[in-house]
């Protein structure tokens, strides 16, 4: 990490540590929309990355997993690897590759809703964390370095995130001990289009 942090770990390598042990979840985005000309390399690369690291990515359908798209919906495929949105009018429809946690016991699962939005979120390592990790930062600032990435959807459930993430490697894998993680360009794309009191359900 930086020496701003007081931190031997390079930038990478903390970021990748900080997210895989925090609580914390492109082939393209499937959407009614195409990415405009100056995001076609990078949506390129990521599409790449992301048939490496995921098994399988297919839309569903919202009505077998929710009564009503009121606020509209998240739901997170643990098996899959994916993250589906429907807006509350039903006419939008996003389909992300995500990070999802380790191992089963790490898994939680059921519902839930987005309680707070926050665009440039400032991380803070859990106690448990801390007791792991002592030379670890009690926070980090919005930037590069940070485990949340650009934004971030906080849940009902304590310390569970949908958030962005730096580490591009994570996408696709099974890397964290909770949180579902997104590229950044598309957790930018979530936070834009979800609410606070937006369904989540994991399964």
């Amino acid at each position: 990490m930086n020496d701003a942090l007081g931190k031997r770990m390079d930038r990478r390598r903390f970021i990748g540590a900080a997210g895989a042990t925090m609580l914390t979840g492109p082939a393209m985005a499937q959407d009614t929309s195409l990415p405009s000309n100056g995001t076609v390399e990078l949506e390129k690369d990521i599409s790449q990355a992301v048939r490496r690291n995921i098994s399988s990515f297919r839309t569903l359908d919202w009505r077998l997993y929710f009564s009503n798209l009121n606020n509209g919906a998240v739901l997170v495929d643990i098996s899959s690897r994916a993250l589906h949105f429907w807006s509350e009018d039903g006419n939008t429809y996003k389909l992300y590759p995500s990070s999802v946690p380790l191992t089963p016991d790490l898994t939680k699962k059921g519902r839930t809703k987005v309680v707070r939005k926050v665009e440039g979120p400032t991380w803070r390592p859990t106690p448990s964390m801390k007791k792991r990790n002592p030379e670890w930062p009690d926070v980090v600032e919005p930037g590069p370095d940070n485990p949340l990435g650009t934004h971030a959807l906080y849940l009902s459930w304590t310390y569970y995130r949908i958030h962005g993430t730096h580490d591009t490697r994570k996408i696709g894998r099974r890397s964290s001990n909770g949180c579902i993680g997104l590229y950044n360009e598309h957790i930018a794309q979530l936070y834009a289009i979800t609410k606070v009191g937006t369904q989540v359900l994991l399964i």
